[in-house]
């Protein structure tokens, strides 16, 4: 009888893990399925767009009120000698304020890691900035600051800032307690242990951080001109759609929106790769995402 309960309970054990594989497989199947098909978003945007051409010359829909999208494209091809110049302003201001929160949110983080009574005082400055709103700082950082430039990089900086701190900072705490005993044991000092332990430990947290502050740059960069309501040549893309919303050109706001889109999805496709790029080889999540494709 007991041989034959154990023999059951063996079977058991047995089919367990096959199941657990299968059900992997399948899952890895249903991702592949999709990957199959990478112009299928391609296909979709551009459905979207040609529904919204219809939609435009079936309702005849104005075009102070809605441009169709060939009108759209029409009109940033005649506009893009000064559109180009505002699109340059707010890449340098957006990847400035990026390169900057990366730099300061690492060592920030760094700091905090390796000394508590650092953090304790500091951090609660940092969840101050955070949420703050952009729109209620803006005003004062152009009034202590005396280049209007400088004073939306700094508000752009402050709306990236954060997520790559809390991000880097819960890296940093996430590495193995057996691994941190193990370099205690062989007398690992500080700087080892945070070049050989904590760094790559933090590295998919920073990545990720990385993904949620490239838009936010974008995002702090375009409202905190908005707000500046700078103008000139040293403007960006929401000076240009202020102006053209003072004369009624939607088509030219429309065609400054799409520098905007395509500035945005650049950052999360550079964002991407240096994911794929730096993870792919060793993390799960990009392990198994390049698996699927």
């Amino acid at each position: 009888m007991g041989q034959r309960f154990r023999f059951r309970w063996d079977r058991r054990l047995s089919k367990t893990p096959n199941r657990t594989m299968q059900r992997d497989v399948e899952v890895a199947r249903h991702r592949q399925g999709w990957t199959n098909f990478p112009w299928l978003p391609l296909l979709s945007v551009l459905g979207w767009l040609l529904a919204w051409e219809v939609l435009v010359r079936v309702a005849r829909i104005p075009h102070y009120t809605l441009p169709a999208p060939s009108l759209v494209l029409q009109t940033l091809m005649e506009n893009f000698g000064s559109l180009a110049m505002s699109w340059w302003f707010t890449l340098k201001i957006t990847f400035g304020a990026l390169l900057l929160a990366c730099l300061g949110g690492v060592l920030i983080a760094v700091v905090f890691a390796l000394s508590a009574p650092l953090e304790a005082v500091l951090l609660p400055l940092a969840v101050v900035l955070q949420v703050t709103p952009v729109v209620a700082i803006a005003p004062l950082m152009l009034i202590y600051v005396e280049s209007t430039t400088a004073a939306l990089l700094l508000c752009a900086w402050i709306v990236a800032f954060f997520p790559i701190l809390s991000n880097t900072l819960m890296g940093l705490r996430a590495a193995d307690p057996l691994l941190r005993d193990l370099f205690r044991l062989y007398g690992a000092g500080p700087l080892q242990r945070l070049r050989l332990l904590l760094m790559p430990s933090a590295l998919p947290y920073f990545v990720a951080g990385v993904k949620v502050s490239g838009g936010l740059s974008l995002i702090g960069a375009v409202t905190a001109e908005m707000v500046a309501g700078a103008a000139g040549r040293e403007t960006g893309l929401a000076s240009r759609i202020l102006e053209a919303s003072f004369r009624t050109e939607t088509p030219k706001m429309f065609a400054a929106l799409l520098l905007l889109v395509m500035t945005g999805l650049m950052i999360h496709a550079a964002s991407t790769a240096l994911s794929r790029r730096w993870l792919v080889r060793w993390h799960a999540s990009e392990k198994l995402s390049g698996n699927s494709r």
